[in-house]
């Protein structure tokens, strides 16, 4: 079957769903979105990522294209019409089309709203986070809001090329201080050798992650001890594992850093344990 996206108010063929060459999110990536996952036909976490569109649209003051249920049902029906049973759901909105100039278009501007569905492969996926993943560390080049989930991703798309050249799957930014922030479409996670579980503290400097959420849930309720503090590069290269979550990924342990194994160079338990228990903690509609 052949992919369905709502384009502004309309349903289109994959192949046909376009938006206008002065759509801002085009000329300026003025605009914002959401990944959520898709479990067993279900949205998880809906309402998370809905509080969440709803801070980065208010940060960047670009009204609200549908009201919340209407949005909702825009988010199932993608779900139905294109029969996904796993994968992600992506969500945009851009403050909309207007001549090209720099500062806000007119008042009343109609923001734009485009919904796709794609199917992700649970085996693959599975299998990778059997084996883990490498990553990279890279100096931190993005801007300084990154708690906004903006479009405005060039940052982000180098370093996960850079990442591939180096036959690794993501790579983590480093601040000027040398401490981790995060990774260039995931929060980084490592374990100490006490058995802490230390994540950066949210801010400005790192995107305020759905799933990174859900593990905290997870493990208060496991009684697993979370150090939210932010680490260096040489902590993560000691610690006794490290992890990443994302939407698109749970939560997926990472068994090198820069070439050099983290513990003993296979998936964790802790962070096995997580990633089996995630579902259990996350929210279904």
């Amino acid at each position: 079957m052949s992919r369905v996206v709502y384009v502004n108010g309309r349903w289109r063929p994959h192949r046909d769903a376009t938006v206008h060459v002065e759509d801002r999110g085009y000329q300026f990536a003025d605009g914002v979105y959401e990944v959520c996952e898709v479990r067993g036909g279900r949205l998880v976490d809906e309402r998370r990522h809905t509080e969440r569109l709803l801070r980065s649209l208010a940060a960047l003051r670009i009204p609200l294209p549908l009201p919340i249920p209407a949005l909702s049902v825009v988010l199932h029906e993608a779900v139905r019409r294109n029969r996904l049973t796993d994968g992600i759901l992506y969500l945009q909105v851009t403050r909309g089309v207007a001549r090209r100039d720099h500062g806000f278009p007119p008042a009343g501007t109609r923001p734009s709203l485009v919904v796709s569905a794609r199917r992700i492969d649970p085996v693959q996926t599975e299998r990778t986070a059997q084996a883990g993943i490498a990553v990279i560390t890279l100096p931190e080049t993005r801007w300084a809001r990154v708690d906004i989930k903006s479009i405005s991703l060039l940052p982000n798309v180098l370093a996960k090329q850079a990442a591939r050249e180096q036959g690794a799957r993501e790579a983590w930014f480093v601040d000027r201080d040398g401490y981790v922030t995060e990774g260039a479409s995931s929060n980084a996670w490592i374990v100490t050798g006490a058995g802490a579980v230390v994540t950066r503290p949210l801010g400005p400097d790192i995107l305020p992650g759905i799933t990174r959420e859900v593990v905290k849930d997870a493990l208060r309720a496991e009684t697993l001890t979370l150090d939210e503090r932010p680490f260096t590069v040489a902590e993560a290269l000691g610690a006794k594992e490290a992890f990443v979550t994302a939407a698109s990924q749970i939560v997926m342990p990472v068994v090198r850093i820069d070439g050099q194994p983290i513990g003993t160079g296979i998936p964790g338990p802790v962070a096995a344990a997580l990633r089996r228990i995630f579902h259990h903690h996350a929210e279904f509609s």
